[in-house]
């Protein structure tokens, strides 16, 4: 993977994200991966409830409390 090339504005804008954040490149980038698999992780969990509830009140108020979904290229469909 070292020979990832990634643009130069956007190589520069996660490095000022990174700074921002006190983390070198690396540990942000990871830091950035391990967000996106929890959330990802978590959109097959609440897929997985929507399809065991079917109660719409019940969906609602998961919704309310957690969030619903957001549409996402990179959040994989249910089964």
């Amino acid at each position: 993977m070292a020979d990832l090339e990634i643009p130069e504005a956007i190589k520069q804008t996660l490095e000022d994200l990174a700074t921002s954040a006190g983390l070198s490149l690396p540990d942000y980038l990871a830091d950035v991966a391990a967000e996106k698999k929890r959330e990802q992780a978590l959109a097959v969990g609440a897929a997985a409830f929507r399809r065991v509830t079917r109660d719409s009140d019940t969906v609602r108020a998961f919704d309310d409390e957690f969030g619903g979904p957001a549409p996402s290229a990179h959040t994989p469909r249910a089964a």
